[in-house]
C-alpha cells in the first residue's frame, strides 16, 4: 500500500458498477475518509481493465452484474493481469449462492449493496489489511457448509494437523500468499510449500483451490461458532 505524503491519499480504490448512483454513493462515503480516494471508475469490463491499468489502484470494488459482462470474469481478469490489485465484490445477489464463487474467482471479499456505506469502508480496510471479508449472511452460510461431516477439510480432519500445519492452514484461510506466510512464520518458502502438501494430503484435498476453500471455511467456522 502506498504511503501518504502530504495530502496524497494512501488507499486508492477503483469502482466498477453500471449504476451511476451506486458509484456516486461510494465516492461520497470515501470522500470523508482521510486516507482513501476513488482513483477511477467504469461501468463495464473493458473500460475497467483499461482504467485499472492506468490508475494502478490498491483495490477494485466490482459489481457482479455489469453492463456487458459477468463481474466474476472481471475479477478473474484483475487477478491474472494485475495481481497487486485486490478485488472486493459488491452485489445485490443472494450471498449464499455467490460469495464462494466470488472468492474462487479471486475476490478477497464479498459484501451486499444493502449494507451501510460504513460497512463497505470497513470491508475495504479489512481486505487491504490482508483479511478476507464476508458479509454476515455469507459467512454464516459458508461456516454451516464447513460443518458438514462429508465436506473436505471438516473440523475432525483438521484435528489431524500439527500445530505448525494448523498455523499455515489458518494463514492460507486469511488469504495470505506463500511468501507472506514465509515471512509471518519465519520459515522458508520451500518449507511453506511442504506444509501445504502435507495439509492437502491429510485433508484429502486435490488442488490448491480446494485447500484455499477449506482453509477459508475453517477460519469462518472458527470466527462464527
Amino acid at each position: 500500500m502506498k504511503k501518504s505524503i502530504g495530502r496524497v491519499k494512501s488507499i486508492r480504490v477503483f469502482l466498477v458498477d453500471d449504476h451511476p448512483l451506486i458509484r456516486q454513493a461510494l465516492k461520497h462515503a470515501m470522500l470523508h475518509e482521510q486516507d482513501m480516494e476513488v482513483c477511477g471508475e467504469a461501468d463495464d469490463r473493458e473500460e475497467a481493465l483499461r482504467g485499472i491499468a492506468v490508475a494502478g489502484p490498491d483495490l477494485a470494488i466490482v459489481d457482479l452484474r455489469l453492463r456487458d459482462s459477468d463481474g466474476l470474469e472481471l475479477v478473474r481478469d484483475i487477478r491474472d493481469r494485475h495481481p497487486n490489485v485486490l478485488s472486493l465484490v459488491l452485489s445485490m445477489q443472494d450471498e449464499s449462492m455467490t460469495a464462494e464463487r466470488a472468492v474462487r474467482a479471486g475476490a478477497r471479499g464479498y459484501i451486499s449493496k444493502r449494507e451501510a456505506p460504513g460497512k463497505i469502508i470497513e470491508a475495504v480496510r479489512k481486505v487491504l489489511g490482508g483479511e478476507i471479508y464476508w458479509s454476515e449472511k455469507a459467512a454464516a452460510h459458508i461456516a454451516s457448509k464447513f460443518t458438514s461431516p462429508s465436506h473436505p477439510g471438516n473440523s475432525s480432519a483438521v484435528d489431524q494437523l500439527s500445530e505448525r500445519e494448523l498455523q499455515v492452514f489458518e494463514q492460507i484461510g486469511l488469504g495470505h500468499s506463500t511468501s507472506e506466510i514465509s515471512v509471518s512464520l519465519h520459515i522458508d518458502v520451500s518449507t511453506v510449500e511442504t506444509y501445504r502438501a502435507r495439509i492437502k494430503e491429510k485433508l484429502n484435498l486435490k488442488s490448491g483451490s480446494e485447500l484455499l476453500q477449506a482453509a477459508i471455511r475453517w477460519c469462518l467456522a472458527k470466527a462464527y461458532h
